[in-house]
């Protein structure tokens, strides 16, 4: 079975929810969501792309594992996962 690829619709519509009222759960799918989607850019050479979407996940990852939590910081990520991706 195939693996899908994330679209940034997708990203985004689980950023704002993980952003709203961090659930956790979904927090965390999307740290894989992104992971899959980054993969995908950096081999079609990306990298712009991939280093917006790095930007996002650790924003995630640090809200997630470190209960560091900040709206501010993922959605400051957002803008550039927009221009770059």
């Amino acid at each position: 079975m195939a693996e899908t690829i994330p679209t940034k619709s997708k990203i985004f519509k689980e950023a704002s929810y993980c952003i709203r009222d961090y659930q956790a759960q979904v927090c965390k799918e999307l740290i894989f969501e992104i992971e899959k989607l980054q993969l995908l850019v950096f081999d079609q050479n990306r990298f712009k792309c991939q280093s917006s979407l790095l930007g996002m996940q650790s924003a995630i990852i640090e809200a997630y594992f470190l209960k560091n939590f900040s709206n501010e910081r993922i959605s400051f990520t957002i803008p550039y996962v927009i221009k770059n991706c």
